[in-house]
């Protein structure tokens, strides 16, 4: 059985952790087949935006396969960053929504980190419970969960290893929107299909000028920007744009 599965429509690709039996964990082979999705919705010219979610209603991910990782011991990482691959959501500019429907812990909070904006389910549950194991959040939260909630919660979360419930991950800004069960899909559809009536190129620009320019300093970041817009100026989406605004009707994009 696939550990991942992936399907498109409508310019949406739709990624699933599929491991519902283990809570969606994380082992080498749902690692390889996810590589082989973000690869495949990256270099896929038909599909704008993506959501990732798990199997089931119980996990979107609990993290690492606890069982693969004992027989990992002693062994070093070869980039620093576990579970994640060479290709990263992160460095792909079109836009994934995480819809999380159940547990997020672990590798698999660091996963929904990676996305871009990130819908949770009322049961959802939030935690990097790795000190309570023996091991660190070494996945990336380490780096990125101070940089997108307080820094005085993020080191409680990671230092405790507790869990947090959906509310609270709303009230903390770790989520954009929380919805009950049997809304979650449904409202992740509609964002995805908002940005996919958007001007792809304009989007993925977007995307780019938030995560390169968070860390620069404001006029560095503010050249980067303009720089985006120069490009986006020579694109034939950016002329169909003014063209379709002007003659009153729906733009045809061309992602180009």
């Amino acid at each position: 059985m696939a550990c991942v599965n992936y399907s498109k429509a409508n310019r949406i690709a739709l990624i699933t952790l599929n491991r519902p039996e283990s809570l969606n964990a994380i082992n080498a082979q749902l690692t390889a087949e996810f590589q082989a999705a973000l690869v495949n919705f990256r270099d896929d010219p038909d599909v704008w935006v993506g959501i990732l979610t798990g199997a089931g209603e119980r996990s979107f991910s609990a993290g690492a396969d606890i069982k693969e990782s004992i027989s990992l011991a002693g062994v070093k990482t070869s980039n620093g960053v576990k579970g994640v691959g060479p290709v990263r959501i992160d460095q792909i500019w079109k836009p994934v929504i995480a819809a999380i429907n159940g547990y997020c812990l672990g590798g698999g909070l660091e996963l929904a980190l990676t996305c871009d904006l990130r819908i949770a389910a009322e049961h959802a549950r939030f935690g990097t419970p790795e000190v309570q194991i023996g091991t660190i959040p070494a996945g990336g939260a380490i780096d990125r969960l101070p940089r997108f909630i307080n820094r005085v919660k993020a080191a409680e979360m990671m230092l405790l290893g507790q869990q947090i419930d959906a509310r609270e991950a709303l009230e903390m800004g770790l989520v954009n929107k929380v919805v009950p069960q049997s809304e979650l899909m449904i409202e992740a559809m509609r964002w995805a299909e908002l940005m996919a009536k958007a001007a792809p190129v304009a989007v993925r620009a977007v995307k780019e000028g938030i995560i390169k320019g968070y860390d620069l300093p404001l006029e560095e970041a503010l050249r980067y920007e303009h720089k985006l817009l120069d490009h986006i100026r020579e694109t034939a989406d950016f002329v169909e744009g003014a063209r379709a605004f002007k003659d009153k009707r729906k733009p045809e994009w061309q992602a180009k």
